[in-house]
C-alpha cells in the first residue's frame, strides 16, 4: 500500500531485465518500512519471467563471508552441483583457499546463471553483511550492464560503513530508491485492512504514533485487536479507551505476552539463531527432540511471530526477533549463546553457526565482566582457527583475538591460538597489533612449528615497516635457537634472501639459496626448493642475467608441479617467469604466462598476486605499445601493491599520459608513491623517468638529468632511462655524464644478447657521436623487439641528426616512419615536439592525431574481439576461457566496449554487431 510509483519503477526494471537489460538497485529505510514487503512483490512478478535468488545477512554472522550469497544460490559442500560444492570448500579453507578463491567462484557462477537467463538477485539487510559480500555486490553493481542480471539490495541507512557507502556510489544516483514513511491515505487503507472497517478519528489519531511506519501500524492495531480495545460498530472501526501508542517495541512485546511460557521460551532461543533457522537446529540448542517442539512451533506461527522459510522457520519480521533478543537481560543472554554454541559443537554444526554464538557471548560485556573462556572453547578454536583465518574477517579476528586475551598465560594452547591470531592481524594490516603480540608470543613459545610461524610472522611485520635489516638480526638470532629442526632453519633462513635481495647484498642472497636448495632437496620438501630455486633466480635477474634466471623459475615451478597445496609458490613462479620473458623481448609468451598467473591467481582468491600479474601486464603492454590495454589492465587493479610495485604501475601510467599530453595526469601518478622512491634500496626506473621528462616538458633539463643520474646495481632498472639520459645529457653539454651512461649501457648488453639491449647501446651510441645510421640501426633493433615508443624516438634522433647534417632524403624517411610511429600510439606530445623540431627543415606531418573516441572504430583490438564475443552469445567467463584472459579482463573490456558504443547492456552490443555486419556484409 502507497508504493505505487516504486512498484511500477521496480516493474519496469524487471521488464528491461527480461529483455536482457542488468541493473543494481539499493533500497533504504528504516526497519519496518516495507522494503521486504516490496521485495516480495517484485520477486511475485519476476518470479513468472526471471529466476529469483534471496539471500538476507545477519548481524550474528558476519564472522563467516559470503552467507547471504550462499544462501541465495543454495551453495553447500554437499550439492550435487559441483560448482557449488567447490566454493563451499574453498570457504572451509580447503588446500589453502580463501573467501576471495570463494567469492571469485561465486562470480563465475552468477555470470553462468546469468548466461542461462535473467535472473533476480535480492540480498536483504546489507548494512549487517561482511565486507566480502559487499565486496561482491559492488563487483555486480560496477558490471551491472554485462549480464542479465537485476540486483536488489536492501538496507537500512544505519549503520554508515566505508565499503557499503562505496556501494552506493558504484550503484549510483538511478539505482537508490529511498523508503520514506507512508503518506497518510496509505496509513488509513492499511488500518481499515487490518480492523476490517474504516478507522475512525481515535484510531487514526492512535495509528498516526507509528509516523507512516506499515509494521509499526500492523502492530498497534494487532495490540488493539488482541485486548479487545477495538470495537466496530456502522462500518466504523474504534480504539475504544483512548490510551496513548505504546512503542514499536513495545507493541511487539504484547504479540508475545500472548504466548504460553514454553511457546515462550522457545521463540527466546529461537531469537539466539538469527532471523531464521532450522527446527533441527533449534532442538538442538534446547536439548529437546523436534517433535517436542510442534505444539510451541504451531502456536508461535498462529501468533504471527514465526512464518516458514525456504528451508525450515523465520521470524515474520526481523524486528520481532530483535525485540525478543533485547528483552532478554544481558547476562540471560550471554549463557544462552555460550549453551547454545557448546550444544552445536557437540553435534558438529558448521563452523559459521558456532561462531554466530560464541561471538555475542564473548564480545558482550554483561554486568562489567566478559564471559570466561571454557576448555571446550579453546579447544575448538584450535580446531577450526585455520577456517576462520582463511576468512581473515575482522569479526573472526575478534573471536580470536577475545579468546587469546583470556585464556590463562600457563595454557599450552594459548600460544598456539596467539600464533594464528597474529598471522589474522597482519592479514588484516594490523602491524603493530601483531608485533605486540608476537614479541608476547615468543616469550612463550617452546614448540618450533610456533617458534617459526611466529618470526615469520614477524618478519612480513618488519618488511612492511621497510625494517629489513632489523628483521635479518633477528631471523639470524631466531636460527640460532637449539631446538629448530633442520626444515625450520631453513623457512627462517629463506625468508632473509628477500632481506639481502631488498639491502642490494646479492653474494649473501646466493649464498643463504644454495644452502637451502641443498637441505630442501635432501628432504624432498617442494615449498623450500621452490622457494630457494625462486630467491636464487631473482639474485641472478637483479644482474641482468635473465637467461639463467629464467630456467631457475622455471625449476621452481616444475617443483610445484602437481601440489594444489602450492598453488601460491606457484603463482609467484608463474608471476616471475611472465617478467623474465618479457624482459628478454619474448613477448608473446610473456602476456600468455601472465595471463595464467592472471586466472590462477582469480582461482586461488589471492588479490594481491592478482594485482600484481595485472601490473605486470600493463607494464608489459606499456612497453609494448598497446597502451589502452595497459590502461584497461591498470584499472582492474584494486589490491593494495607493495611499494615496488606501485611505483612501477604509476610510473607507467604516468608516462602514458605524458606522451599523451595530459600534463596534469602525471603529477598525479607520481605523486602516489613517492616516499617509496625514497624509502626502497632498488631505482624505480619509471618513476623516476616519468619526473624526469616532467621536469623536462617544464623546461628544467639539468634537473631531469639529475634524477636519471642514480648510483644503482640494478641493471634492469637502469635499462628504462638510459636512453632518455644520454639524450638529456648531450642536450645539456655534460659530456662526462653521457660518457657515464653509456658505459652503464654497454655493461647491460655485454652479459647477455638481447634484441632491446642491443638496440640501446646503438641508440645511446648513435646519440652521442650524432651518427644517424647507428640511429636508424637501433631502430630496427627496437622494432624486432616489439618496443614502438623507442623505436620513434631512435628514428626522430635520426631524422634531427640527418638534417642538421644537410641529407634531407634520409631525414624524411626516419622523420614520416617515426611520425607514424608516435601517431599508433596517440603519442601527442611526441608529435608536437617534432613539429616544432623540423619545422625550420620544412618536415611536416599530419598534424592532428584523429582518434575515434565512440562508435566501433574507437574499440582497440582486443576490445572488437571482446564484443564480437559477445554479440556470439558468449557469457563472461566463456569469453575469458575462450582468449585465454581472466573474467575480470574481460569485464574491463566489455564495459569500456559499452562506454565507447554509448550502450546499456551486452544485448545491445549484439544488435549494433548484427547491424554492423548487415552494412559491411561481414
Amino acid at each position: 500500500m502507497g508504493r505505487a510509483e516504486e512498484l511500477s519503477l521496480l516493474s519496469g526494471w524487471v521488464s528491461e531485465l527480461a529483455a536482457g537489460h542488468g541493473r543494481a538497485v539499493l533500497i533504504e529505510g528504516e526497519p519496518g518500512i516495507g522494503k521486504s514487503a516490496l521485495m516480495r512483490a517484485v520477486a511475485a512478478e519476476a518470479g513468472q519471467r526471471c529466476d529469483v535468488f534471496w539471500g538476507a545477512s545477519e548481524e550474528l554472522g558476519q564472522a563467516f563471508p559470503l552467507l547471504p550469497l550462499l544462501e541465495a544460490f543454495a551453495v553447500r559442500e554437499t550439492s550435487a552441483d559441483a560448482r557449488r560444492a567447490d566454493i563451499a570448500r574453498a570457504l572451509l579453507g580447503v588446500a589453502g583457499e580463501s573467501a576471495e578463491a570463494a567469492a571469485e567462484r561465486l562470480l563465475d557462477l552468477i555470470d553462468q546463471v546469468c548466461a542461462a537467463g535473467p535472473a533476480v538477485l535480492v540480498v536483504d539487510d546489507l548494512q549487517w553483511a561482511d565486507p566480502q559480500t559487499v565486496a561482491v555486490c559492488a563487483q555486480l553493481a560496477r558490471s551491472a550492464g554485462q549480464r542479465a542480471l537485476l540486483l536488489l539490495g536492501m538496507m537500512r541507512p544505519v549503520p554508515r560503513r566505508e565499503d557499503l557507502a562505496a556501494l552506493r556510489s558504484d550503484v549510483g544516483p538511478p539505482g537508490l530508491l529511498r523508503l520514506g514513511p507512508l503518506p497518510t491515505a496509505a496509513v488509513s487503507d492499511l488500518v481499515a485492512g487490518l480492523a476490517g472497517a474504516r478507522p475512525g478519528p481515535e484510531l487514526m489519531r492512535f495509528a498516526e504514533g507509528a509516523a507512516g511506519n506499515p509494521l509499526y501500524v500492523t502492530e498497534l492495531v494487532d495490540a488493539l485487536t488482541r485486548g479487545e480495545r477495538l470495537a466496530v460498530a456502522g462500518g466504523v472501526a474504534e480504539a475504544v479507551d483512548g490510551s496513548a501508542s505504546p512503542s514499536l517495541t513495545e507493541a511487539i512485546l504484547d504479540r508475545l505476552d500472548f504466548l504460553s511460557d514454553q511457546t515462550r521460551r522457545v521463540v527466546e532461543a529461537a531469537a539466539l539463531l538469527g532471523e531464521d533457522f532450522s527446527v533441527a537446529e533449534l532442538a538442538t540448542v534446547l536439548r529437546r527432540g523436534v517433535a517436542e517442539l510442534g505444539s510451541s512451533l504451531l502456536e508461535a506461527r498462529s501468533g504471527g511471530v514465526l512464518a516458514e522459510s525456504g528451508h525450515g522457520l523465520m521470524f515474520r519480521h526481523a524486528l520481532i526477533r530483535q525485540a525478543l533478543y533485547d528483552d532478554l537481560p544481558a547476562s540471560a543472554r550471554k549463557a544462552w549463546h555460550l549453551a547454545a554454541a557448546k550444544a552445536l559443537c557437540e553435534t558438529g554444526a558448521p563452523v559459521d553457526r558456532v561462531a554466530r554464538q560464541l561471538l555475542p557471548a564473548m564480545l558482550a560485556a554483561a554486568d562489567g565482566h566478559f564471559a570466561p573462556v571454557e576448555s571446550w572453547m579453546v579447544d575448538w578454536l584450535v580446531d577450526v582457527a585455520p577456517v576462520l583465518l582463511s576468512q581473515t574477517t575482522p569479526k573472526a579476528v575478534e573471536l580470536l583475538q577475545a579468546a587469546v586475551q583470556r585464556i590463562p598465560s600457563d595454557d599450552p594452547r594459548w600460544v598456539l591460538l596467539a600464533s594464528r591470531l597474529a598471522e589474522g592481524l597482519y592479514k588484516l594490516a594490523r602491524t603493530e597489533d601483531a608485533q605486540r603480540l608476537v614479541q608476547r608470543g615468543l616469550k612463550r613459545a617452546t614448540d618450533p612449528d610456533q617458534f617459526t610461524a611466529l618470526h615469520l610472522t614477524l618478519s612480513g611485520c618488519r618488511e612492511t615497516m621497510g625494517e629489513f635489516a632489523t628483521s635479518l638480526v633477528e631471523l639470524g638470532d631466531a636460527m640460532a635457537e637449539p631446538t629448530l629442526t633442520t626444515t625450520h632453519r631453513a623457512r627462517l633462513l629463506v625468508r632473509t634472501c628477500r632481506l639481502h635481495l631488498y639491502l642490494g647484498q646479492i653474494d649473501a642472497v646466493e649464498e643463504v639459496a644454495r644452502q637451502v636448495l641443498s637441505w630442501a632437496r635432501q628432504g624432498d620438501d617442494a615449498e623450500l626448493t621452490a622457494a630457494a630455486l625462486t630467491a636464487l633466480a631473482n639474485a641472478q635477474a637483479s644482474v641482468g642475467r635473465e637467461r639463467v634466471a629464467l630456467e631457475l623459475h622455471y625449476q621452481a615451478l616444475a617443483a610445484t608441479e602437481g601440489r594444489p597445496d602450492l598453488d601460491g609458490r606457484r603463482l609467484l613462479s608463474q608471476l616471475n617467469i611472465g617478467l623474465q620473458e618479457g624482459l628478454l623481448d619474448r613477448v608473446e609468451d610473456a602476456e600468455a604466462t601472465l595471463r595464467q598467473a592472471q586466472r590462477l591467481a582469480e582461482r586461488c582468491g589471492d588479490v594481491v598476486r592478482l594485482g600484481e600479474a595485472q601490473t605486470w601486464l600493463a607494464c608489459l603492454f606499456f612497453e609494448t605499445g598497446r597502451w589502452d590495454d595497459a590502461l584497461a589492465e591498470s584499472a582492474l587493479v584494486s589490491a593494495k601493491l607493495s611499494l615496488y610495485m606501485t611505483s612501477q604501475l604509476q610510473g607507467a601510467l604516468a608516462l602514458i599520459a605524458l606522451h599523451r599530453g595530459d600534463h596534469a595526469a602525471p603529477r598525479r601518478h607520481i605523486s602516489v608513491a613517492p616516499a617509496a622512491a625514497e624509502s626502497l634500496p632498488v631505482v624505480l626506473g619509471w618513476l623516476f623517468l616519468a619526473r624526469a621528462l616532467d621536469l623536462e616538458h617544464s623546461g628544467a633539463a639539468g634537473d631531469a638529468l639529475a634524477v636519471l643520474r642514480v648510483d644503482a646495481t640494478d641493471l634492469q632498472e637502469l635499462e628504462v632511462f638510459l636512453a632518455d639520459a644520454v639524450r638529456l645529457a648531450v642536450a645539456v653539454g655534460d659530456q662526462r655524464a653521457a660518457a657515464e651512461l653509456m658505459a652503464r649501457a654497454e655493461a647491460l648488453a655485454a652479459q647477455h644478447e638481447v634484441p632491446r639491449r642491443a638496440a640501446l647501446v646503438l641508440h645511446c651510441r648513435g646519440l652521442l657521436a650524432r651518427d644517424a645510421p647507428l640511429l636508424v640501426q637501433a631502430a630496427d633493433g627496437y622494432g624486432l623487439a616489439r618496443r614502438p615508443l623507442a623505436r620513434a624516438q631512435a628514428l626522430e634522433a635520426a631524422a634531427l641528426v640527418a638534417a642538421e647534417g644537410g641529407d634531407l632524403g634520409a631525414a624524411r624517411a626516419s622523420f614520416t616512419t617515426a611520425w607514424e610511429g608516435y601517431a599508433g600510439l596517440g603519442a601527442t606530445w611526441d608529435l608536437d615536439r617534432m613539429r616544432s623540431t623540423f619545422r625550420r627543415f620544412g618536415l611536416r606531418g599530419s598534424w592532428t592525431v584523429r582518434v575515434a573516441v565512440s562508435g566501433w572504430d574507437a574499440l582497440t583490438e582486443t576490445e572488437a574481439k571482446v564484443a564480437d564475443l559477445v554479440a556470439s552469445g558468449l557469457s563472461n567467463p566463456e569469453i575469458a576461457e575462450r582468449l585465454a584472459v581472466s573474467r575480470r579482463t574481460v569485464e574491463s573490456h566489455v564495459g569500456s566496449a559499452l562506454g565507447k558504443l554509448q550502450l546499456r547492456s551486452r544485448v545491445d552490443i549484439a544488435r549494433v554487431a548484427a547491424d554492423r555486419r548487415g552494412a559491411t556484409g561481414h
